[in-house]
């Protein structure tokens, strides 16, 4: 299963995946990106299964990002993890066809609801 994990901070990602790595028992091939712009690029590149995307990032912001992946693949997974919980950013990225909105940190719990989820 392919994942792209796309955070401008380098530890969040790293959070993301240790979560991933821990919780989920798939063959996993990760993926990261560190901007909207780099997530895009790869998306269309490797087809992941699922994104994990960030919302406030340089270059292409989580919303931007979201918006084109979802023009890309229409059935595109993109759960967003973010700080911003702001109910206006939760009902914006929903709009846009976010798969799940989630609180940074992720925790095993709510990573696994996601997984559930997707099969």
């Amino acid at each position: 299963m392919k994942i792209l994990v796309t955070d401008d901070s380098k530890m969040a990602r790293k959070m993301v995946i240790k979560t991933l790595n821990e919780d989920i028992k798939e063959n996993l091939e990760i993926f990261e990106a560190q901007n909207g712009q780099e997530a895009l690029d790869l998306y269309k590149e490797i087809s992941p299964t699922i994104v994990f995307l960030d919302l406030t990032m340089p270059i292409m912001d989580g919303f931007t990002a979201l918006e084109k992946i979802k023009e890309f693949d229409k059935n595109a997974r993109v759960v967003i993890i973010s700080a911003d919980i702001q109910k206006l950013s939760m009902d914006r990225v929903l709009k846009l066809g976010a798969f799940d909105f989630v609180k940074k940190p992720i925790d095993s719990t709510k990573m696994k609801q996601i997984f559930e989820k997707i099969k």
